[in-house]
């Protein structure tokens, strides 16, 4: 406890400092001249005209550079998991839903590590329901104020707000988080919600990583992962890959249709997760900004160099050369949006959210469109940003609503309507 208490309070000063430091851009005439690589050009210069080439060669060229980049490699080493129902709530939400709670226990030769899901699903439907699958800030406890949803003990960021007592959630954390998570509205459109708390796969903060996933695949005598591995957004998307093995083991469950959705570090987590791992067949990012759908290149708002030195554990530590150097990097984030390609993504973005550079999310987004049009899909039916609360959506959607950095209800009626679109439900 005392180790985690020291290293929270030495991250807070380093994010004290680095902020007062960081004097971000917000004015469009400052933005640097900047050239976008293109996602149909191969390395050696070959351009990519069609589908085969793109599938087989361009797409693991882009993975792998992201990989080596930006967001680390995740280990391949073997592991078990195992799955126990913990909690089942047949008449859950006045009777509407079955509320179930399963503990996801992994194992490797190095230990083991316990992540708890959390799943509504809809009651009476006779049939296997598409599933909305998400990680969550402050433990699942906080997305509705049920009494029957276990407390979470594991570390937690310090939020007096969010019920939070020297890092732990108390009885005050229950429902806290309930406006980003509207499981009823979810529910009746006839989907399934699953959550997370992320910080059961990797607590937060900067440790070198001596908690949570990573220890598990550890080589001999390795205490840390290597330059080019994976930091904690790599973790957290490897633990979303595991709410789906679950999945495969769940009739209650329509395993080909499962979208992942994430806000702000987590929208960043929910693009690297369906790039890594297309078994999710739609990929939602709220909010993500940096690292995530906004285009590094713009430096506009949060850039890489501010979130390299702010939280020096998300990223690999290769993606430090690239402070205030975005222009050297060989990807940005239009290609990892076009990872995604055929299968359909959203991007959304908030009016006042300024740091996350709404303009560079529209960005990223419009410029992966290529790859789907290459792919025979319709893409991102803009040719420029769209006005406020007026979302365009093909195989790629976006939109920007009035608002600050959250999820709302106007948010997730786009992902509803989104996913009817797309999955015919």
């Amino acid at each position: 406890m005392k180790t985690e208490m020291f290293m929270v309070v030495l991250l807070m000063i380093v994010c004290v400092g680095s902020a007062m430091a960081f004097d971000a851009n917000y004015d469009e005439s400052k933005v640097p001249e900047y050239t976008l690589p293109d996602p149909l050009v191969m390395l050696n210069g070959d351009v990519v005209t069609d589908a085969d080439t793109w599938i087989n060669k361009r797409r693991s060229e882009i993975l792998q550079l992201f990989e080596e980049h930006v967001y680390g490699k995740t280990p391949t080493g073997a592991f078990k998991m195992r799955s126990e129902v913990t909690s089942v709530d047949q008449n859950a939400l006045d009777g509407k839903a079955i509320r179930k709670e399963v503990a996801l226990i992994v194992s490797t030769e190095n230990g083991e590590l316990q992540m708890n899901l959390l799943l509504y699903l809809p009651k009476g439907t006779g049939e296997a329901v598409p599933v909305f699958v998400g990680l969550n800030f402050y433990g699942n406890h906080t997305i509705q104020d049920d009494s029957g949803i276990t407390l979470s003990t594991a570390w937690m960021r310090a939020n007096k707000d969010m019920g939070v007592v020297d890092n732990r959630a108390t009885e005050a954390s229950r429902g806290k988080s309930a406006h980003r998570w509207p499981v009823p509205m979810i529910l009746e459109r006839g989907y399934g919600l699953a959550t997370m708390y992320y910080g059961d796969i990797d607590p937060d903060f900067d440790d070198d990583f001596k908690n949570g996933v990573h220890p598990l695949f550890y080589k001999e005598e390795q205490e840390k992962p290597a330059p080019g591995e994976w930091g904690s957004i790599g973790a957290w998307a490897w633990g979303l890959s595991r709410v789906l093995d679950y999945f495969e083991s769940d009739p209650a469950i329509d395993q080909e249709h499962v979208a992942v959705m994430g806000h702000s570090r987590l929208g960043k987590t929910s693009l690297w997760a369906g790039a890594q791992d297309e078994r999710f067949a739609l990929v939602i990012s709220n909010n993500s900004g940096c690292g995530g759908a906004a285009l590094s290149r713009r430096a506009f708002g949060e850039t890489v160099g501010r979130i390299n030195n702010v939280f020096p554990h998300w990223f690999c530590d290769t993606f430090n050369t690239y402070n205030d150097n975005e222009a050297a990097l060989p990807v940005d984030q239009h290609m990892l949006i076009a990872l995604m390609a055929p299968r359909p993504v959203y991007v959304a973005s908030a009016e006042d959210d300024r740091w996350a550079d709404p303009l560079g999310e529209f960005l990223a987004a419009k410029n992966a469109d290529p790859v789907y049009r290459l792919l025979g899909t319709d893409g991102l039916p803009a040719e420029e940003m769209p006005e406020v609360n007026q979302a365009v959506a093909g195989t790629v959607g976006y939109h920007v609503r009035t608002g600050k950095h959250d999820v709302t209800d106007y948010d997730w009626q786009q992902y509803l309507d989104f996913a009817k679109k797309h999955f015919g439900k």
